[in-house]
């Protein structure tokens, strides 16, 4: 019996049910949102930056690793196979193997001895006894290590400055976007006030026109607003270590500067200042690095090894030795003298380019602080600036409606008026951006958006 229904029409209702029943998309694929906080805590977990400062801090403590085994005993094994007629080795081949005869005494066979197979296994050892070099080596790979791990901090502080700026700038752009979206919106109406005037023979065609024109413009700044929020949104997802973008969720926090003085002390204890301390330290550790190869080194060994004429790992015979050595370098070309002399040029290096850091890190403190007062001033500006432009717009409006004013004049309110809106915006970003800024150049933002720069991830 033939279905009534016809075949494309029972297809078209099987694919929506199985719209219907088919999963969500699973939530990585959806574009995910973020606190402010949220977002600095994620991308101190997911940053590449940070992944790979890490990964540089771990290969520093593996230097320390490093270092300290040249104070431990080297164990090694080693098999030997050698096959000669040399009468010295030969002769020395029998009696490691235990199979020395009288009649190899004889003058024929001690000359022009027969190809002998030696076979060698040894266990040996060596343990350094007095060591210079290795002992402020590890001293020094220690210091380079914490010197290595300050920094690392250092660099979450200046992911989570990026961080926060690109959140902030997520904020700016959506309200750009907003401020252009109500432009839209102004300029339609506009629009209809010059379409309504003109029908009634109280305006002019030109002034549907320009209404006209200024719609379009508003539309355009839309486009751009758009793109930007667009783009602000895939800075805050790269930042983060997301593939794709990421949008911003809750309020924005209250950030309040500081006492001028806090900052100053802090500043003084900056991550890169302190880790260039450190590596000032080891400048100076290294003229004493350079100056120990004018000391000996002293160390014990020993071995245990067998000789077999045939077989790999034999033990046809078997011997044991210990020893005790001093090796003590008295003249190397006066390379120990450049060593030590080059040492002492890259201390003083070392001294001047901590003195530039405390130099710059003082500036930059300077410069964030005027830069808060210029960002709170601007914003006080800005605010009345929206109010004289919100004001200015609504009287030209009732003038034009009562046709006292052109429809340009009411045109340039409105362009005044959206400059005002933007303006206030970016006025109250750039004031947020100056603290935080403040906060990256002391050093205490990560303490200022109260997360600590060593908890992890739960």
């Amino acid at each position: 019996m033939r279905s009534g229904y016809p075949a494309c029409e029972i297809l078209t209702i099987l694919l929506c049910v199985l719209v219907q029943v088919a999963p969500p998309a699973p939530a990585h694929a959806r574009e995910q949102t973020f606190t402010l906080t949220e977002a600095v805590r994620y991308a101190l977990e997911h940053n590449n930056e940070i992944r790979a400062a890490g990964s540089s801090l771990a290969a520093r403590g593996d230097d320390v690793g490093a270092a300290r085994s040249n104070l431990l005993p080297k164990v090694y094994f080693e098999e030997r196979a050698l096959r000669t007629n040399n009468p010295t080795y030969a002769f020395m081949a029998k009696l490691n193997q235990g199979r020395f005869t009288a009649q190899d005494f004889a003058i024929d066979r001690l000359n022009n001895p027969n190809p002998v197979n030696d076979y060698q296994t040894l266990f040996a050892a060596e343990q350094p006894i007095f060591a210079p070099k290795a002992w402020v080596g590890l001293a020094m790979s220690k210091r380079e290590h914490e010197a290595g791990g300050v920094e690392f901090i250092r660099k979450k502080e200046e992911i989570a400055f990026k961080v926060c700026r690109a959140w902030l700038m997520v904020h700016t752009a959506k309200a750009h976007l907003s401020v252009a979206e109500n432009g839209v919106d102004d300029a339609r109406e506009h629009h209809r006030i010059a379409t309504l005037r003109y029908e009634a023979d109280l305006g002019t065609h030109a002034d549907t026109l320009r209404a006209a024109t200024a719609a379009s413009e508003a539309k355009q700044r839309r486009v751009t607003a758009e793109k930007q929020f667009h783009l602000a949104r895939r800075m805050l997802g790269l930042l983060l270590g997301l593939p794709g973008s990421a949008d911003v969720a809750g309020e924005i926090p209250d950030f309040q500067a500081r006492d001028t003085g806090a900052y100053e002390k802090a500043s003084r204890a900056r991550g890169d200042i302190r880790s260039m301390e450190m590596r000032v330290e080891n400048a100076e550790t290294n003229i004493r690095m350079a100056e120990t190869d004018y000391l000996p080194y002293i160390g014990v060994g020993g071995g245990y090894q067998w000789n077999d004429p045939s077989n790999l790992f034999g033990g046809s015979g078997d011997s044991w030795q210990v020893s005790a050595f001093l090796r003590w370098n008295l003249f190397d070309g006066a390379r120990r003298e450049y060593e030590r002399s080059k040492a002492k040029h890259q201390a003083r290096q070392a001294r001047e380019n901590l003195l530039g850091i405390q130099k710059a890190a003082a500036y930059g403190l300077y410069q964030a602080q005027l830069g808060v007062e210029e960002a709170r001033a601007n914003l006080e500006l800005a605010g009345e600036a929206l109010k004289t432009a919100e004001e200015g717009k609504r009287l030209v409006q009732i003038r034009y409606e009562n046709a006292f004013s052109p429809i340009v004049d009411m045109l340039d309110a409105q362009v005044m008026l959206d400059r005002a809106r933007a303006g206030l915006v970016a006025r109250q970003n750039e004031y947020r951006v100056a603290v935080l800024n403040l906060g990256w150049e002391s050093g205490t933002i990560l303490e200022d958006l109260g997360i600590s720069p060593d908890e992890k991830k739960e």
